[in-house]
């Protein structure tokens, strides 16, 4: 056999859907897990600046951020192992089908193990549908403060007093209401929008909630490629017993 014939032989045993489904789960993952624990940081940080400067009034909020930051910890830990767990499977189920001709038997071990990788990354995927559903409400909040400050500047905007014009972030819940000073009027309002926690933070979440859409992307391509592997072995199996028979 050529170079060629064993580099054709070899690229056609690569499972490129779930090569593709790896390469972007891994970069959305990679994007929300670290852009997240960045811009909870800088947040956590812009509201001990300027809305909230006593500590007991934010020590909730605090202990929260940190309980998310480890849940990222874990799960970029767990994805990437589960990622190449899968695309071993590929690889394998890949082979499978290009030996159709020889010997190949599958036990039952493995049909089970294969139908739970379908299973699990079904629920992984209406998981990560949440995920990307709650990263997305940092990014409306901080854009409300964005067009709000934007809305200031505008020389077409009429205002008749620019010190009207607040933020209050206790609406939300992200603060008590007791706390001091809570919200941020008219010029101390524009001065945030142009610090870098603010600035930071805001894109950060931008590209966190990016990086989750994209991890759906790829577990909706996993669900398929499951599906498919799991299929293409039960498949396999019956064509061995079958063939047996006579």
């Amino acid at each position: 056999m050529g170079c060629l014939d064993c580099c054709i032989k070899c690229l056609g045993g690569v499972p490129y859907a779930s090569l593709v489904a790896t390469i972007l789960c891994f970069s959305g993952v990679a994007l929300f897990c670290g852009c997240g624990h960045v811009a909870l940081t800088g947040t956590v940080t812009m509201l001990e600046n300027h809305f909230s400067r006593i500590t007991s009034d934010h020590a909730t909020l605090i202990d929260v951020v940190q309980i998310l930051q480890y849940i990222i910890y874990g799960i970029a830990s767990f994805f990437f192992l589960y990622g190449i767990i899968l695309l071993a499977e590929g690889f394998y189920t890949t082979s499978a089908v290009k030996e159709m001709h020889s010997e190949f038997k599958t036990t039952v071990c493995g049909r089970c193990i294969s139908a739970m990788f379908v299973f699990l990354t079904y629920i992984l995927g209406l998981a990560w549908l949440g995920i990307f559903g709650f990263s997305a409400v940092p990014v409306f909040l901080f854009y409300n403060m964005w067009t709000t400050c934007a809305a200031m500047k505008s020389p077409i905007a009429n205002l008749t007093s620019v010190d009207n014009i607040c933020v209050d972030v206790r609406q939300y819940g992200v603060i008590p209401w007791n706390a001091d000073p809570g919200k941020a009027c008219g010029q101390t309002l524009a001065d945030i929008c142009n610090t870098s926690e603010f600035y930071l933070s805001y894109h950060l979440y931008i590209v966190a909630c990016a990086g989750a859409g994209a991890t759906v992307i790829a577990l909706l391509i996993y669900m398929m490629a499951t599906t498919y592997n799991y299929a293409v072995l039960k498949f396999k199996s019956h064509d061995h017993s079958h063939t047996t028979k006579f």
